[in-house]
């Protein structure tokens, strides 16, 4: 058996199902593959996912599109690149309470912003203000990373960045109410998130090892869409504590149409990639400007 590792770029949840199906279901072992998944909850994030694939602790790391950016151009640059996408579309958004008073982004400024600290992103979400018609005058806090999410609710943050398909679905049966800004809807050409991620000269050493890993990490989401109440039954045991009462059927339903399929699961379209790309450097987020085949690969979906 090939040992394999992966890092999870948060805890267990929704993006993740199909590799913990994959792992449950034999996909990985068929194709002689032990497949070691990891989340951060193991450090409290002490080493970011892209990170522990630059110290040759894992093989595999989810991370958004920016991070692949990132350590491309970083002052000693990682071969980090991106051989799959686990959504076609993104379902992200920047989150506000219903009841904050801010009704689209403009009404961000001089607001509160609980950040993952993340290169590119204090500057998106900037951005999106500036193109409401705000000036971009954001007050960013970097909160330990786990309890992100907690500031917004206890009232610590007026905003953060969180996973409709998740985060989203976790407010949809409490008493909190949320309003959600969209990348999208203001002119931002956000780009994959998360997406597989590896060091392009760990891929020509190992090809046959990690394109069977995403054929059978591809099987385990697609087995998501034909059986979904079977799928969250096997990720249930992996929720942790303070997910647990999150309605696992009701984000798979949220999730699923954008895994894809047979054909597309996985895909990273050039267009949507160099849209990104260029809009980053347009706005001066990064200094280099890039192009798709220097951050991702679709070597491992043929």
């Amino acid at each position: 058996m090939e040992k394999l590792k992966l890092a999870l770029d948060w805890t267990p949840n929704i993006n993740h199902i199909g590799f913990f199906v994959a792992q449950e279901k034999g996909f990985y072992e068929e194709l002689g593959l032990e497949v070691f998944i990891a989340d951060p909850s193991l450090d409290n994030y002490g080493v970011t996912p892209a990170k522990k694939v630059e110290l040759g602790l894992v093989d595999f790391a989810l991370c958004p599109t920016e991070s692949i950016i990132s350590y491309r151009t970083k002052e000693t640059p990682f071969d980090l690149i991106a051989i799959a996408a686990i959504l076609q579309e993104d379902l992200s958004a920047i989150v506000v309470k219903g009841d904050s008073g801010i009704n689209s982004p403009k009404d961000l400024d001089h607001k509160i912003y609980s950040s993952y600290r993340a290169r590119y992103e204090d500057g998106i979400v900037k951005e999106m203000i500036k193109n409401d018609g705000g000036e971009g005058n954001l007050t960013v806090v970097y909160p330990d990373k786990l309890g992100i999410w907690n500031t917004l609710l206890k009232g610590e943050a007026d905003a953060t960045w969180i996973f409709l398909n998740w985060e989203g679905v976790q407010v949809e049966y409490s008493l909190h109410r949320l309003q959600y800004f969209k990348m999208r809807d203001y002119a931002i050409p956000y780009s994959y998130s998360p997406v597989i991620a590896a060091s392009e000269s760990k891929i020509s050493e190992n090809k046959t090892q990690y394109s069977a890993f995403i054929q059978a990490t591809k099987k385990g989401f697609l087995y998501c869409q034909e059986s979904p109440a079977a799928a969250a039954k096997i990720l249930a045991h992996y929720i942790p504590p303070h997910d647990q009462g999150i309605n696992l059927e009701r984000a798979l339903e949220l999730s699923a149409p954008y895994f894809g399929t047979e054909e597309t699961w996985g895909r990273l379209e050039q267009t949507i990639v160099d849209d990104f790309l260029q809009w980053i450097y347009e706005k001066k987020l990064e200094t280099n400007q890039l192009d798709f085949a220097q951050i991702c690969t679709t070597d491992c979906l043929a």
